[in-house]
């Protein structure tokens, strides 16, 4: 046990350890079908007698060494644990091609460890964003000793998650992960360098247009999965029909669903737990005040998944034993616990009203807000689910609210506390002058000393045909914002933020009919936002009434 794994075990709350004593057996050779051979480690109890411990398996491209803490955390607690480097990484043999070679090398890997005299038949998968695709990958045809998965902050449709959420590409999340992943394997030192310019490179790359030559702004060359993503941008293109790993769920493993709400997989990951339970499968939900590389998350990853495999095996360490939902609820900073997600709600309609107002009461006549949103200055995010650990997660929203690009609806100071647990709509009636354009909405939390901060986001990408237009011009949208739970505590207010961007957070509608990967013109658009009593504009909230929200145990 090493200072450090002592250190992780006491932030992630874990049980103690089995086992002082680890042994690690390095660049185990593991052949794919096509001759390729990948690398794996595997962390096992230096007392283990052959063929009695569970295995873990973590399947990765971002190294094994990388990861060594949670090979030693699971075999402290008697786990053998095996970290595989994905095809064309840190070793592993053949070309990297994200999520393309993910499935077939998956099963392959699970026949290479069925055939180890270590292996004792009980197998389970952990691993958090890519590591969690990994297991999305083998889990349809999941063979019988694969008995769990910890599925954190990730989904099975990396596509709609990550590369279009809301239907508009992810350009500071994509230009992220290019860069970390073109310098991972450098060397420390020339990772240590590159990590410290990253905030410069990825804000001069996200700027570039074409959107094409931004990976070469990045690092210096084509990326050709980052082209790819660009030039299939239409939803349902079947480029991508391969990579989504969430069509058959009659056989998928029982799974611990771990999750975070300023994270960016949260809305797909909640729609994957949705279909599990739907489709009568074993799992579980836990979300958390996260962003997607917290580390507090990843200490809770740690502890839900080992809790979830001892509970299968039957050897359970906790005495109390919890609930299918374990949400933590912002606002008052504790968790709770619920039968189902998302729990039972009162859905209120708040309205949007003339002087920025906000709130339950039916829209008043008045004239309708307007602003411009011009492409050359776009509106810029300021926090949210961002794959950038600098700039996601929640953040003062003063700056951005001051923008005549941004409109703000707020509601009276409330005299009562107001839980919000659930998914949340926005029903918008606009006027814009152009056909291609966005809007994008922002629920914020306003303290009593004016503090706006963000909780959840929405955006809805628009074209011609995509609406009907009444006479006037005015027509109707419906936003989806990422869930969240949050009290607004007594003296605080609810704020709605209307724009038409959250720049680079999601790539800038330029305004134009162009290709998204090849657009280079920028024209502006007028918009106006309409709240009168034909026009209503209304905020959709999941409110759950006082004392009915669960307890912690």
């Amino acid at each position: 046990m090493t200072l450090v794994t002592r250190l992780a075990a006491k932030l992630a709350k874990l049980p103690p350890v089995d086992t002082r004593h680890v042994s690690v057996e390095r660049n185990l050779s593991s052949p794919m079908p096509d001759g390729a051979v990948l690398l794996a480690d595997r962390w096992y109890p230096a007392t283990l007698r052959v063929g009695r411990a569970p295995t873990v398996l973590l399947r990765s491209p971002y190294g094994r060494r990388q990861l060594g803490i949670a090979g030693r955390l699971f075999a402290e607690r008697g786990y053998q644990v095996v970290i595989q480097s994905c095809r064309g990484t840190f070793g592993s043999g053949g070309d990297w091609d994200p999520f393309r070679n993910e499935q077939s090398d998956g099963q392959a890997t699970l026949e290479w460890i069925a055939a180890q005299p270590w292996f004792d038949g009980r197998l389970f998968t952990f691993g958090p964003s890519y590591l969690g695709l990994t297991q999305w990958a083998i889990a349809e045809d999941a063979p019988d000793f694969v008995q769990g998965m910890a599925l954190t902050v990730t989904s099975s449709r990396f596509r709609d998650a990550v590369v279009y959420p809301g239907g508009v590409f992810g350009l500071e999340s994509g230009i992220t992960w290019l860069n970390q992943l073109e310098h991972q394997e450098d060397g420390n030192l020339k990772v240590l360098r590159a990590q410290q310019a990253a905030g410069a490179i990825i804000k001069r790359a996200c700027q570039v247009l074409p959107l094409i030559d931004g990976d070469t702004s990045a690092i210096g060359h084509p990326a050709p999965f980052y082209q790819d993503w660009l030039t299939h941008e239409t939803p349902g293109d079947p480029w991508w029909d391969p990579v989504d790993f969430g069509r058959r769920l009659d056989n998928i493993p029982p799974s611990t669903v771990l999750g975070g709400w300023y994270d960016l997989f949260l809305p797909a990951q909640l729609a994957d737990y949705a279909a599990l339970r739907a489709a009568d499968r074993h799992v579980r939900l836990t979300v958390g005040p996260w962003t997607h590389a917290s580390p507090r998350g990843m200490g809770e990853a740690f502890r839900d998944g080992l809790e979830f495999f001892d509970e299968i095996l039957g050897a359970s360490r906790s005495t109390s034993p919890r609930s299918a939902v374990r949400l933590f609820i912002m606002g008052e900073d504790r968790w709770a616990e619920f039968p189902q997600w998302p729990p039972a709600a009162d859905y209120q309609n708040w309205h949007l009203g003339s002087g920025g107002t906000l709130g339950p009461n039916a829209p008043q006549d008045g004239p309708p807000d307007s602003y411009r949103y011009d492409p050359s200055d776009p509106t810029p995010a300021v926090g949210g689910p961002s794959l950038n650990a600098k700039s996601a997660g929640a953040k003062d929203q003063s700056e951005r609210e001051t923008r005549s690009d941004v409109v703000t609806f707020t509601s009276p100071v409330l005299t009562d506390n107001l839980t919000v647990i659930g998914p949340i709509s926005v029903q918008l009636r606009v006027r814009s002058s152009l056909d291609h354009t966005d809007f994008f909405v922002r629920l914020c939390d306003v303290s009593p000393k004016g503090r706006s901060t963000n909780l959840s986001d929405g955006i809805l990408r628009l074209g011609p045909g995509d609406v009907t237009k009444d006479a006037d011009g005015t027509f109707a949208v419906t936003i989806s914002l990422w869930p969240t739970a949050n009290t607004f505590t007594s003296g605080h207010r609810v704020r709605l933020q209307v724009s038409s961007g959250a720049y680079p957070l999601f790539a800038r509608n330029t305004g134009w009919d162009e290709p998204l990967a090849s657009a280079v013109k920028l024209r502006p658009a007028d918009q106006e936002i309409w709240h009168d009593a034909e026009h209503p504009s209304t905020l959709v909230l999941p409110v759950v009434p006082s004392g009915a929200s669960g307890q912690l145990r």
